[in-house]
């Protein structure tokens, strides 16, 4: 998948590549809230099966508006920056890549939902390492003022530089979060300061 998308934006970390990357963020969280909402109808004598899919729908929920956040924020920065929207933003493009992955994800929530969080880490821990770069390659915007009403509206930061740091810890909650679900609690990589998932109360999906 990778491969693929590097074939099609080209190898370098770009803000036009992080917006795609959260243009697709979203897919699985709707993926995972409509599983266990067919789930919960199903079993919905089962308080414990209930228990678990409410929980994962409102972490879903939470963890879908905080990737569209994402995605205003690198496109601020994308409109501050004048940098034109590269060929493969141009339509239909990004509508075919939407929905032939959210076709992908509706197929693997319902056939292994364990599979499905432990995809959404690999691809949560991929993100985070996309700003780590980005952050990286650009020492510029440690400088730069945050001057945007869209960004002040999510918290107050020193610098651009910081948004990102900041975006990226939130893919490592979220990657953190779907090892929780996927019943992989050893492969949590908690930080200074981030929420304590080896206490989470998440349940399990390994037996959905």
């Amino acid at each position: 998948m990778y491969r693929a998308m590097d074939t099609l934006t080209g190898a370098p970390t770009t803000l036009a590549k992080a917006r795609l990357v959260e243009l697709l963020a979203p897919i699985p969280y709707r993926a995972y809230e409509n599983a266990q909402h067919a789930r919960m109808a199903l079993g919905f004598e089962d308080e414990a099966l209930v228990g678990e899919g409410r929980a994962i729908v409102d972490w879903a929920r939470k963890a879908e508006d905080n990737e569209y956040w994402h995605l205003r924020v690198v496109n601020e920065k994308l409109r501050q920056e004048a940098v034109k929207d590269p060929r493969y933003m141009a339509r239909p493009v990004p509508f075919l890549l939407l929905r032939s992955y959210a076709v992908a994800l509706w197929v693997l929530t319902r056939l292994s939902p364990r599979r499905a969080f432990l995809l959404n880490a690999e691809l949560e821990d991929h993100s985070e390492h996309v700003y780590a770069e980005l952050v990286h390659d650009h020492p510029e915007w440690e400088d730069q003022p945050v001057e945007s009403e869209l960004v002040r509206e999510f918290g107050s930061f020193d610098s651009w530089s910081d948004v990102f740091r900041r975006i990226g810890l939130d893919e490592r909650d979220h990657m953190n979060a779907s090892f929780t679900f996927a019943g992989r609690r050893d492969l949590i990589a908690e930080y200074e300061g981030g929420p304590a998932w080896s206490g989470a109360g998440e349940g399990s999906a390994t037996a959905a």
